[in-house]
């Protein structure tokens, strides 16, 4: 499937948006012009990825600072184990576009719970 996010004009460098939709979904713009989606929630505690400090291809949690790499998804040390699922991006006619994963995402377990239509 495929999510329109924003207009390229829209999304400085440096900044990320998140997507609203579930689970939500943040596209990083990097210093260097890099775009790139990965799921925006920690898979360690649900926090979004988009408040985090964006360094390079890396964005750093705000709240226990695991680091994913915006690339693969990897995180570089606990206390998140679990890398998060990535989205190709595509910019058509000056939109940037998300086409997400079939992969099943790796939510901190609060948020899969909730997801489920369990308790929170």
């Amino acid at each position: 499937m495929m999510i329109p996010a924003c207009r390229l004009a829209d999304l400085p460098r440096g900044e990320a948006l998140r997507l609203d939709i579930d689970p939500p979904v943040s596209v990083f713009h990097t210093d260097d012009g890099e775009l790139f989606a990965i799921d925006d929630t920690c898979t360690h505690q649900d926090t979004s990825l988009a408040d985090g400090w964006l360094e390079g291809c890396e964005v750093e949690c705000p709240l226990h600072a695991s680091k994913f790499d915006l690339r693969t998804g990897a995180v570089d040390a606990p206390p998140a184990k679990h890398p998060v699922r990535t989205h190709e991006v595509v910019v058509a006619d000056g939109v940037v576009h998300v086409r997400l994963s079939a992969e099943a995402p790796r939510l901190p377990p609060c948020v899969a719970s909730r997801l489920a239509g369990g308790p929170a």
